[in-house]
């Protein structure tokens, strides 16, 4: 029976995270959230720099969207070795766990799966904040190649599908970025696994409940729609007579 529990507390892990991603995905075509909303102002940043002639303020922007990127890339390798030395210590570990005044102990099995789903969920960040760190830099190499203002050679036709292209990458890459912050979320509901199968699937629930609301209904998302204006006001009808 405990085998079965920790099977299924698994499982439902796994359709919360992936679950949750492609949901949040299809949401977002048709509903306001902040990754359809930055979205808009990335296009709109990338329009706006095309109309600068010093490009020093949008370089470094987009040096410090890869340096956050860095600094979660760094962490996971430095989480990662931590586990990966506790997986070597497996038994030592397991014995400090015993002591704590919550939890229960499971067999070696089951606690080194444990080790390895947290394993995996680092792994996988890792690779989503390296993938958007390289896109920012594609940013910074469009950034550096874009046309000046007063250059008459580009027509506004090439100037709105190089802003376009700028911004879909500097989108991409904040995606990227966005589902390995999601890791770590996950990575906490994994912990939740250590104290009981239960409250692994009470910490997975709860991290898709945040995400959500974060997502869809969070105070900056209204700050951030605020700020745009979606649709023309219509004119005002005079009368004929």
């Amino acid at each position: 029976m405990g085998y079965v529990l920790e099977l299924v507390a698994l499982l439902w892990f796994l359709i919360c995270w992936m679950g949750y991603t492609l949901y949040s995905r299809r949401r977002a075509s048709d509903r306001p959230c902040l990754s359809n909303t930055l979205d808009l102002y990335r296009e709109d940043w990338m329009r706006v720099m095309l109309r600068r002639e010093n490009r020093i303020a949008d370089a470094s922007v987009v040096g410090n969207l890869e340096r956050n990127g860095a600094f979660f890339a760094s962490s996971c390798l430095l989480i990662l070795a931590g586990i990966i030395t506790a997986l070597g210590y497996t038994q030592e570990v397991m014995e400090v766990f015993s002591t704590l005044p919550f939890g229960t102990l499971p067999t070696r099995e089951v606690w080194e799966l444990r080790m390895i789903v947290l394993l995996v969920v680092f792994i996988y960040a890792f690779f989503k904040f390296t993938w958007s760190m390289r896109m920012y830099n594609f940013v910074s190499v469009m950034v550096g190649s874009a046309p000046p203002p007063d250059d008459t050679k580009t027509s506004p036709a090439a100037r709105e599908a190089f802003a376009r292209s700028a911004g879909n990458i500097c989108n991409l890459a904040g995606d990227a970025f966005n589902l390995g912050l999601r890791s770590y979320y996950y990575a906490l509901a994994v912990v939740g696994w250590f104290i009981h199968p239960i409250v692994f699937i009470a910490c997975s629930t709860l991290v898709v409940v945040v995400l959500y609301r974060r997502e869809f209904c969070s105070d900056a998302l209204g700050a951030l729609r605020a700020g745009k204006v979606f649709e023309e006001p219509s004119p005002a009808k005079t009368d004929p007579q």
